[in-house]
């Protein structure tokens, strides 16, 4: 249940940092690597971050982090 509540949360915040990214770009400023290596600029930086945030709040909201976080471990443990 904490999980989902989590979840619910972050995926919340993304979608906030995707929808407000103009006031972000605004109040923070713009991003030198995000100008130089994006093509949309900062604005498509901040809309990206927040998508891959939603991305991270679904992932905890289902429990994919937890099998994706084990499977990552027990690729480390293999070389023992």
């Amino acid at each position: 249940m904490k999980s989902f509540i989590i979840g619910i949360i972050i995926v919340a915040l993304g979608a906030l940092v995707t929808w407000k990214s103009d006031w972000i770009l605004s109040n923070f400023g713009k991003s030198p690597w995000a100008e130089k290596n994006i093509g949309g600029g900062s604005r498509t930086f901040y809309k990206l971050m927040g998508i891959i945030i939603i991305f991270l709040g679904f992932f905890i909201l289902s429990g994919i982090t937890k099998l994706l976080l084990e499977g990552f471990m027990n690729m480390l443990q293999m070389g023992r």
